[in-house]
């Protein structure tokens, strides 16, 4: 029997994960709807494979942030992501955090089958449509240099967005002010600006690249979701 991890914040997505999940014959499985009970179901359980919402709201732990410190403390777990994001960019970065695999949440329940299957399996999945972009993505320059930061980075560039000072970002990261600095001293350094107000000016751009375009419907699975 399979030991399947659920971590979203959308119902409808967890109940149409679950269902289909059930109905392929995995009777064990795990939810949370927040990163950080999910993580703690993960220290305690240890699932055979988890599917995380890369989107998950939280102050502290994020999608990506969950994906990393699950595969820093199990480098053999399958991890599959659910994203509505198909941007090449995103998905690279969910890839290079330990993602296994990156399914879009407008999926039919086969694709997402099909996915699941061959995550548990220890086989990357990717439809080939995303492969495609993302390995155009690779052969391109990376514009800014967004491409070599770090998860932790990218949570710094996200703060500075959203117009937090250097102590919020400590407080919210659980680290120390002098972290933080050293952080964006890496980040200008890495992206080619001189001072602060470059910085923000840069991390909104990325914030704003990011971000929904339009609603899309979630995981269609089942009944299928809602947006």
């Amino acid at each position: 029997m399979t030991r399947v991890l659920i971590v979203d914040d959308h119902p409808m997505v967890l109940q149409g994960c679950r269902r289909v999940l059930q109905d392929a014959g995995v009777c064990e499985i795990l939810e949370a709807s927040n990163a950080a009970s999910g993580y703690r179901l993960f220290r305690r359980n240890r699932p055979d494979i988890a599917v995380v919402d890369l989107a998950l709201k939280g102050n502290r732990l994020g999608g990506l942030d969950l994906v990393a410190r699950m595969r820093l403390h199990d480098s053999r777990l399958p991890i599959l992501v659910l994203s509505m994001h198909s941007d090449a960019f995103i998905v690279s970065r969910a890839l290079q955090a330990g993602a296994t695999g990156y399914v879009l949440k407008d999926a039919g329940p086969g694709d997402f089958l099909d996915a699941f299957e061959s995550v548990r399996n220890g086989k990357p999945y990717l439809n080939h449509e995303t492969a495609v972009q993302v390995a155009l993505h690779g052969a391109r320059p990376a514009i800014g240099g967004l491409s070599g930061l770090s998860p932790r980075e990218l949570q710094v560039l996200t703060l500075l967005a959203e117009g937090k000072a250097y102590r919020q970002i400590g407080h919210e990261l659980n680290v120390s002010y002098k972290t933080v600095s050293n952080l964006c001293s890496q980040l200008k350094g890495k992206l080619g600006v001189r001072n602060l107000p470059e910085l923000i000016r840069m991390a909104v751009h990325y914030v704003s690249s990011t971000t929904d375009r339009q609603p899309r419907s979630e995981l269609q699975l089942g009944d299928g979701g809602t947006g």
